[in-house]
């Protein structure tokens, strides 16, 4: 019995799961509220079923790069029934596919359970925001409901760089171009490298995933253009770290000076999987650059950035650990998982226990 790809995407969709993953020798798995199971009724994939799944779905432009690289990044689409952000890779000398469903609609930022201060850095007119988080933490959705609440607001011109396009955004107000890796332009680098003199208001970077992107990113905010992007760091103050990482020594006092000016927010994302209804929940981390923050990062003392955060909370900062409680308090979330996902999890058992 041979794979039908579209009957897998079709069995994905109406059981509301949020990835698909198409390896040999097991059956098609898809992952539902965080749990990942195969699905029953399907066969056990072979090697030359994955290989017929990549070509239904790649361009050649993506089995070229796939051929390359035995790695390929590329979107998906079945008019009508889904769209999937898909990656292609090699495992034991055969191909494997990860596929994420991609929601046709854009969710108000109102209706993602988001603080309040996430809204209001929509009006911030420069600089640099974050929105970082594990893969599958909700920042892509989170950043295209804020590029859609702009969108409604501004008649500005908005550019994204994307690996690969993810939600199709609809020019409002705003006159929007999305850029894809791969189709568009050769990588995040390059494009920021030339977008300057594409005269954008505001600049949608996929991701900070090296060091080249992510100085042409800092230059952009530095310019007077708000830019708007992504990292895998689970708190604020491990995200700054990991930026100032990326320079040599010799760069790093430089580089900790431009974010400590050009950066205005870090919003740090974790899902929940809801325990009063069905579907996720993400507990938020927000760090807004006052004038004490900047201090911080500009003299490398970014290990008293939590202190700084949790002393703040009537400006809309609030500390990971007690978005998590408020979110138990609340009966959202179970103890397990609260304490499992904590920055410090003895502090936060003694906070639920008081």
């Amino acid at each position: 019995m041979s794979m039908n790809l579209i009957a897998i995407i079709k069995h994905v969709i109406d059981a509301g799961a949020s990835d698909l993953h198409l390896v040999s020798g097991h059956k098609p798995m898809m992952r539902q509220r965080t749990v990942l199971e195969p699905i029953e009724d399907m066969p056990v994939l072979t090697p030359d079923d994955c290989q017929k799944a990549l070509e239904q779905m790649a361009s050649d432009v993506h089995l070229k790069t796939f051929g390359d690289h035995l790695d390929s990044d590329f979107s998906f689409e079945i008019p009508g029934l889904a769209r999937f952000r898909v990656n292609a890779h090699k495992q034991r000398r055969s191909i494997a596919i990860a596929m994420r469903a991609i929601k046709e609609d854009i969710p108000p930022l109102e209706k993602l359970n988001l603080p309040e201060v996430v809204s209001r850095m929509t009006y911030l007119p420069r600089g640099l925001i974050l929105v970082t988080g594990d893969t599958g933490s909700g920042k892509s959705t989170t950043l295209a409901a804020m590029i859609e609440m702009m969108n409604q607001r501004y008649a500005k011109h908005i550019i994204t760089l994307e690996d690969p396009v993810e939600y199709k955004l609809v020019s409002g107000k705003c006159m929007i171009e999305q850029r894809e890796l791969g189709d568009d332009v050769p990588s995040f680098a390059s494009g920021l490298r030339h977008v300057l003199r594409q005269d954008p208001d505001i600049i949608l970077v996929g991701e900070m995933r090296d060091l080249e992107t992510t100085s042409a990113a800092i230059t952009a905010a530095e310019t007077g253009h708000l830019v708007l992007s992504t990292l895998h760091t689970v708190n604020a103050s491990q995200t700054v770290e990991r930026i100032v990482d990326m320079y040599p020594a010799s760069q790093q006092s430089q580089i900790r000076a431009m974010l400590a000016n050009t950066l205005q927010a870090v919003v740090s994302q974790t899902l929940f999987k809801r325990l009063d209804e069905a579907g996720m929940v993400p507990a938020v981390e927000i760090m807004l650059c006052t004038p004490a923050v900047r201090n911080l990062i500009r003299e490398g003392r970014v290990f008293e950035i939590p202190n700084v955060i949790e002393t703040n909370r009537a400006l809309g900062m609030v500390s990971l650990d007690s978005a998590i409680a408020n979110l138990y308090f609340n009966g959202m979330i179970s103890r397990e998982d609260a304490i499992g996902h904590a920055a410090y999890p003895d502090k936060l058992e003694r906070m639920l226990a008081a």
